[in-house]
């Protein structure tokens, strides 16, 4: 390594290196630690004993009221001396922003210590989003878990009061979990007991030994009433050894080193658990290591019973390494009590050994959530009226006896919202554009409020509205003529009393004297405008000529129209080949003729998708054009049959291409390059080159196809969204995109810039030199850029490029990339380049390939984008 190179190295493991001294810093990444009635100016702070971080719950609920426990209940854990309680209304949640698809453990707790000196003890329900958890009975302090997989980006804890006494809570915690650790075939896990032996403490143990923060508490060693009632007939075993504990479970080091046996070594080691309700369904989770050094002639070998069933039979543990073994079907528990034996075999001279274990209930949530989209919509309309309305927490349909106020619901799978009743709420200001995002609103009052400004055209584009009202208002203007026409075609459209909005001709006659010299002005604006447009047409009659005499690409291109849904079957043979699944729906083989081959994506009929996203991708599409974009050829719009019908290529996907499942030669280093650049190219068109911006949002392997030049194009703009001219530097909206692709300052702030795009390419640039899954659960570090950081930092960048690569690349382009991909998942939006940037990195890099593979010496190659020492003080880039 020469010293330039040598210089690059430094510079990117110092990068990392701070990347990592942030991880270790923030190792409580993703908790959520809420001290439930904290007053704001006393938080954030830091536990003592737990050294975990919790801040005041003030901004993840709108209501209640803060209490604080009499002294002589005060807790060792400060988090608990504190409470929020809600003696008003009946249910109350806590918004809490997660990852949809990731598993989190809830706990919720509980301490009254008499805080309102009633000294009755609180009796309530917990509900996870719209589903049942568990009854508190706060008789005794407690915590309440769950492992849940979330559903959507948006988590709510909801406290329901079913009595006569205020429901309360003292602190409220989330901890991400590995997805790969507590799986079930369906529901979420309730925890029953979770336990671990050690008789030197009696102590719960938590964070930091536990990376998860899950709270394992000490088993009690039980007592053999049969022969002995003064000695346990369990004892301890342990190690001062290492015990291997990197499973998906990740035991805690100090519960690893230690376990328990019977002492009668012909006794079953027994573990027995009672149900609430017959219906409770147990999974039972064992941790096993071998901590003695068995000599030639002991074998410790054992059957692991639950209910009498044979799970795993002649089992022995490994030596020093924690083996995690748990029943996959939930077992139903005989007259409510459910128990596991360890059972030794005749084989074995040792007693079995157990180091701990989690006893879970699975819970079934039958219940869904309301339709994302109308969620969000009615969000956006309170903030922006910001309407106090007590019911208005939760889930807006679900469950259907503390559905809000004021709106009614169609309860199809997902609900939806379907009328929205706003009269009389002192509503002021424009009618807001998030009315347009009900698609599916039928009745809509907004009467007798203070609504200014005009009447909103889009309101005639809503199809399912039946019911519009806005009289009583400040509206002005002219009512669009196509709401007017809807009127007409049996829309009922209320006005009344808005006395400067015009609903016909009589508003000219009335403006007239103000018309004349604004219409006077017009007309002369009108003919400047005109005499512009003729120079310009003549002027590009010019050019076109000259374009005209050039040759087209492909005679595919020219034939952008609407197909019918009979020609969509036709051309699809009847939907007989499916060659992918696009971001709305399913991806059919076609053929225009015998030489012209087309990808023809069918709109699901799924409710959550509809015409406006499908009529958005046609309008992209139709005027985008770059060889790197993949072309529209046409479109279907017949009520019902929606169609895309695109340019097909014939090479596949890129994820195919690295991860080897289209077969063939390995892709060189040479063609990766030429991949990326394609793509860059196509993306500085988009944030550059059209009018007005395109950010595409959904940008990853597989949505980048190649042809049989093997040229890459980008495809699937379901998800495009138009960039505002002007002064703007970003756009707020809903987010979306792609787990692990995601930008994670938009999926923070709401705040999509055209960097949301560079870094999500910044991914697909670390996939293309390390062909390694974006999210891995089974690496040191599951997300493929902490990962990347990881192995420069510790093992170097031969062990980054992919191995099937053998050398043949040129190594200055190799660190060029690599410096680039850094710069590009910066988490600050702020530190990365731009497509245009990129796209003269990655021609450099080229230069730097051909000129090896013309013989010629390696040329200097110097990245003019040094990777930001922000990446190391940023949000670091962990999978939700």
């Amino acid at each position: 390594m020469d010293g330039r190179q040598g210089l690059k190295c430094a510079l990117i493991m110092f990068t990392f290196l701070g990347l990592l001294h942030l991880i270790q810093a923030q190792d409580q990444q993703g908790f959520i630690s809420l001290d439930c009635g904290l007053p704001p100016n006393q938080s954030p702070y830091i536990e003592p004993k737990t050294k975990l971080n919790f801040t005041s719950d003030a901004g993840f609920i709108q209501s209640g009221k803060r209490g604080r426990i009499v002294d002589v209940w005060e807790y060792t854990y400060q988090q608990y001396n504190a409470l929020r309680y809600f003696p008003d209304g009946t249910r109350h949640c806590y918004t809490l922003r997660v990852n949809q698809g990731i598993n989190y453990l809830i706990r919720a707790g509980f301490v009254y210590g008499n805080y309102d000196g009633l000294n009755r003890h609180p009796r309530f329900d917990i509900y996870v989003g719209t589903n049942l958890w568990t009854t508190v009975n706060a008789d005794t302090a407690q915590d309440n878990e769950i492992i849940h997989m979330a559903q959507s980006n948006s988590l709510q804890i909801c406290l329901v009061k079913t009595g006569t006494t205020a429901p309360f809570i003292s602190t409220l915690e989330l901890r991400p979990l590995r997805n790969d650790a507590y799986s079930t075939q369906s529901g979420s896990l309730q925890l029953i007991s979770r336990e671990y032996y050690k008789q030197d403490k009696d102590q719960i143990l938590r964070y930091p030994d536990d990376v998860y923060d899950r709270q394992w508490f000490l088993s009690y060693i039980d007592f053999d009433f049969v022969f002995d009632f003064d000695f346990p007939h369990q004892r301890e075993i342990n190690t001062t050894l290492t015990v291997n504990s990197s499973n998906p479970f990740d035991l805690p080091k100090v519960i690893a080193r230690s376990g328990a046996t019977p002492k009668n070594a012909c006794h079953p080691l027994s573990i027995y658990k009672y149900a609430d309700s017959p219906s409770d369904n147990f999974v039972f989770y064992l941790h096993f290591a071998e901590l003695q050094n068995l000599q030639s002639n002991e074998t410790r070998e054992f059957d692991i019973i639950i209910n009498g069933n044979i799970l795993n039979s002649a089992y022995s543990p490994k030596k020093l390494q924690i083996e995690t073994i748990f029943n996959r079907s939930p077992k139903k528990c005989d007259g409510r009590e459910c128990g596991t034996e360890l059972v030794k075999t005749g084989k074995s001279t040792l007693p079995p050994l157990l180091n701990a274990y989690e006893v879970y209930n699975v819970m079934e949530f039958p219940y869904s959530v309301t339709y994302p989209a109308d969620v969000a919509a009615l969000k956006n309309i309170q903030a922006a009226y910001r309407l106090n309305i007590i019911s208005w927490e939760g889930d807006p349909c679900l469950p259907e006896q503390w559905k809000w106020k004021y709106v009614e619901c169609n309860y199809t799978t997902p609900p939806r919202i379907i009328s929205l009743d706003l009269s009389s709420k002192a509503l002021s200001g424009v009618i807001v554009p998030s009315f347009q995002n009900l698609t599916q609103l039928q009745r809509l009052d907004l009467s007798n409020n203070s609504l200014s400004g005009s009447v909103p055209e889009y309101l005639a584009t809503m199809k399912s509205l039946l019911i519009i009202n806005l009289s009583w208002n400040k509206l002005k203007g002219r009512v669009p003529q196509v709401l007017l026409d809807r009127k007409k075609n049996g829309l009922q459209l209320m006005m009344d009393e808005n006395p400067k909005l015009c609903v016909d001709d009589f508003c000219k006659i009335k403006n007239k004297s103000i018309l004349i010299p604004v219409g006077a002005s017009i007309v002369g604006l009108v003919l400047i405008v005109a005499l512009l447009v003729l120079f310009f047409v003549f002027k590009r009659k010019g050019t076109q000529k000259a374009r005209n005499n050039q040759p087209f690409k492909s005679s595919i291109l020219t034939k952008k129209r609407r197909f019918t849904y009979p020609e969509v079957e036709a051309i699809t043979n009847n939907f007989q080949r499916v060659i992918g699944e696009g971001g709305f729906g399913i991806v059919y083989h076609g053929s225009l003729s015998d030489t012209e081959k087309v990808a023809v994506k069918l709109l699901s009929q799924s409710p959550t998708q509809g015409h406006k996203q499908f009529k958005e991708e046609v309008e992209l599409l139709l005027r985008v054009h770059h060889v790197n974009l993949v072309s529209l050829v046409g479109y279907c719009f017949e009520e019902d049959h929606l169609a895309l019908v695109y340019e097909y290529t014939t090479n596949g996907d890129l994820k195919q291409h690295l991860s080897g499942e289209r077969g063939g030669a390995t892709l060189s280093w040479e063609n990766r390059l030429n991949i990326a650049t394609d793509i860059a190219q196509g993306l500085e068109y988009l944030h550059t080159g059209c009018r007005p911006p395109m950010i595409h949002r959904d940008v990853k392997t597989t949505n980048i196809l190649i042809d049989e030049n093997f040229q890459a194009k980008l495809v699937d703009f379901g998800l495009a969204r138009s960039f505002p001219t002007g002064n703007e530097t970003h756009m707020t909206t809903i987010v979306a995109g792609t787990p692990g692709y995601l930008d994670p300052e938009y999926n923070q702030t709401n705040w999509l810039t055209e960097k949301s795009d560079v870094y999500s390419f910044g991914i697909v640039l670390l996939e293309i030199i390390t062909t390694q899954s974006v999210i891995d659960q089974n690496r040191e570090k599951p997300h493929i850029a902490e990962w990347v950081g990881f192995m420069l930092t510790n093992r170097g960048i031969e062990n980054i490029v992919d191995p099937s690569l053998a050398g043949d690349y040129d190594s200055s382009s190799i660190w060029k990339f690599i410096e680039l991909a850094v710069a590009c998942v910066n988490p600050s939006s702020l530190g990365r380049p731009t497509m245009s940037h990129v796209v003269n990195e990655l021609k450099e890099c080229l230069v730097s390939e051909n000129s090896r593979k013309g013989g010629t010496t390696e040329m200097e190659s110097k990245s003019s984008f040094e990777p930001s020492m922000q990446f190391a003080g940023g949000v670091t880039p962990v999978p939700r």
